[in-house]
């Protein structure tokens, strides 16, 4: 399969491009490096330097025949887009468009698209399924409500097939520690570098972590399965940010109190999945535990600090 990956050095794009290579696929990468970093490159895909919103995209489309795109790239933080909406929309609207209109004209066979479980707002009730009501509540979520609409205009008008996948809260190796979002990067960052990290609101919301490894999985699921169809990706079982912060304390060993801070705007309270549709359809299940994802999350972010120590050291 011939597959591009927008968003191809980031955090979870980058996952699902090591896992495509892995199964010998031939992969595209573009990316603006707007949070993607060069290091996560794989050194087997082809990359190409440019931003989805670029009229360059529909030439790199062209040039590469893909057959599926995974579309990844997207600007991720919920405070972000309620500090700049208009910088959410544009990359995570216009943007879209841009990449849906190239993958039209390129011969595209399916976009795999990275929605969000922010599209649905404060549930009606537990765990969200497929079928819940969507009302987002930040402008981060109104736009993944929004693509998904797109999307489905696409298949009907243009007949360029799709699955959109509804994330919950993606963690692991990659992600960006010193970013706004990635609830436990940062605290694995700041605690093992002897900060004292910050819980808004009073620490009970809950969210579905779900490892990256698992949502890039995922991802090469729908590739050939799920056509026109959404899924919730999750693990089903919901965990507090007071949880996760103790659990990462006890990872790393230490007893530090955190600092509190109020509700951020557009902070949900509660959200976690039903993933059967997806175990179902796609014959997709989450492998990785909680505490393996962690550990493995903690011992990334240590080495990352000791690049930084060692570089800074030689500087």
């Amino acid at each position: 399969m011939r597959a591009l990956v927008t968003g191809g050095a980031g955090f979870i794009g980058s996952h699902i491009v090591d896992l495509l290579v892995a199964e010998n696929h031939d992969v595209a990468i573009v990316d603006n490096f707007a949070t993607g970093k060069p290091a996560n490159l794989n050194r087997y895909a082809h990359f190409y330097e440019t931003d989805i919103c670029s009229p360059d995209l529909h030439q790199i489309i062209a040039e590469v025949r893909p057959e599926v795109v995974f579309h990844q790239a997207a600007q991720m933080s919920v405070k972000v887009s309620t500090d700049d909406p208009l910088y959410d929309a544009r990359v995570n609207v216009v943007g879209l468009l841009n990449v849906l209109e190239a993958c039209v004209t390129g011969g595209v066979r399916k976009i795999i698209f990275a929605s969000s479980g922010a599209t649905y707002g404060n549930p009606v009730y537990l765990p969200i399924d497929e079928e819940h009501p969507q009302h987002p509540e930040s402008p981060y979520g109104i736009t993944k409500m929004v693509a998904e609409h797109y999307l489905n205009y696409y298949a009907l008008d243009r007949g360029l097939s799709f699955t959109a996948l509804r994330y919950g809260n993606v963690y692991g190796p990659r992600q960006d520690s010193r970013g706004e979002a990635g609830v436990v990067a940062i605290f694995a960052r700041q605690l093992l570098s002897g900060q004292v990290p910050t819980i808004h609101w009073d620490g009970e919301q809950i969210r579905d972590y779900i490892y990256v490894t698992d949502v890039a999985r995922a991802n090469l699921a729908a590739a050939t399965a799920g056509d026109g169809r959404i899924y919730c990706i999750g693990t089903g079982v919901g965990t507090s940010v007071n949880q996760i912060y103790q659990k990462l304390c006890e990872v790393i060993g230490v007893s530090v109190v955190p600092n509190r801070a109020p509700r951020r705007p557009g902070d949900l309270r509660t959200a976690y999945f039903d993933t059967r549709r997806a175990r179902e359809e796609l014959n997709w299940r989450p492998l990785v535990s909680l505490s393996d994802g962690l550990q493995s999350t903690v011992e990334t972010v240590q080495q990352d600090l000791t690049l930084d120590l060692a570089t800074t050291g030689a500087g």
